[in-house]
């Protein structure tokens, strides 16, 4: 890592992070575990394990920098935290295709809490991107509506602010490591779901499945997540998370035939190719005024 420019190691860490999401949602799918009895091991087993790893990297250096990141680390443990519960009830609750299509959304929420919150400037191409991107969200919001599924697209929604506001806090702190602050998120996540878990017990398939899905797909990658925009663009990391949106809906189709509906799939397909557009463009203008 140490030969790579700041370019390549966070093209590396997203691509990588992105890989191991891809099959999440199929493992929350599969598993028979009731909603927070997921929740509660999506937030335990990543913050045991990710915990362990820092405190041998940092030992109790760990402590001084969750302290260090004050405000910032407040404020991302609360996000991290929502999102991490609201994403779980979404799927439970909505087809998984319609739950990556509203995550999908975090780009242009991000961009609107940067102008609101960051001072940041909104160009013309990000303004259109947001209002054709919200035109397909009361698109699939609508078919939603009629067949019931409503609920977990709004909390879809939620996750994807969650992401935003994640993402315009990592920007604000820039240059602070917000992981300690991520591990204490699993941490609440945990403590949370321990208020509304009717059973712990691990049956059959789900004595394989909880544990790989909550160290592979959920500890390895929102370290990555985390770090990753410290290296590269906004606009480069919501690239590489279009292949969420694209592969998580194919391996459920593929494993367990879970068909999104036409109106998700049509409304899908324009927020994936106006985000890439988007950050096409966004990646364009940053190396046009780097040289």
């Amino acid at each position: 890592m140490e030969n790579l420019t700041n370019q390549q190691k966070g093209s590396l860490m997203a691509f990588i992070a992105v890989m191991f999401i891809t099959p999440d949602s199929l493992f929350i799918r599969l598993s028979s575990l009731e909603t927070w009895g997921l929740v509660f091991y999506r937030g335990a087993i990543p913050f045991i394990v990710v915990l362990f790893g820092m405190l041998i990297i940092y030992r109790l250096n760990f402590f001084k920098l969750l302290i260090g990141n004050s405000f910032y680390g407040v404020s991302y443990i609360l996000t991290f935290s929502i999102t991490n519960i609201t994403f779980v009830l979404s799927i439970q609750n909505t087809n998984v295709a319609n739950t990556l299509v509203m995550i999908a959304l975090a780009p242009m929420l991000s961009a609107i809490f940067g102008k609101i919150f960051l001072k940041e400037k909104t160009d013309r191409n990000t303004l259109i991107a947001i209002v054709i991107t919200f035109i397909s969200v009361l698109f699939i919001f609508y078919d939603s509506l009629k067949i019931g599924n409503i609920v977990g697209d709004i909390l879809g929604f939620v996750t994807a602010a969650g992401l935003a506001a994640g993402a315009t806090i990592i920007r604000a702190g820039k240059e602070i490591n917000l992981v300690p602050s991520a591990v204490v998120g699993k941490l609440v996540v945990a403590l949370v779901a321990l208020l509304f878990i009717d059973s712990f017990e691990l049956k059959d398939n789900d004595i394989f499945i909880i544990p790989t899905m909550c160290i592979l797909c959920v500890a390895i990658p929102f370290v990555l997540v985390t770090i990753a925009p410290r290296y590269i663009t906004g606009a480069e990391v919501n690239l590489f998370f279009l292949l969420e949106t694209i592969l998580g809906p194919v391996w459920v189709w593929l494993v367990i035939k879970e068909q999104p509906s036409l109106e998700t799939i049509q409304g899908g397909v324009v927020i994936i190719l106006t985000i890439a557009v988007h950050s096409f463009l966004a990646i364009k203008k940053t190396q046009l005024k780097s040289n």
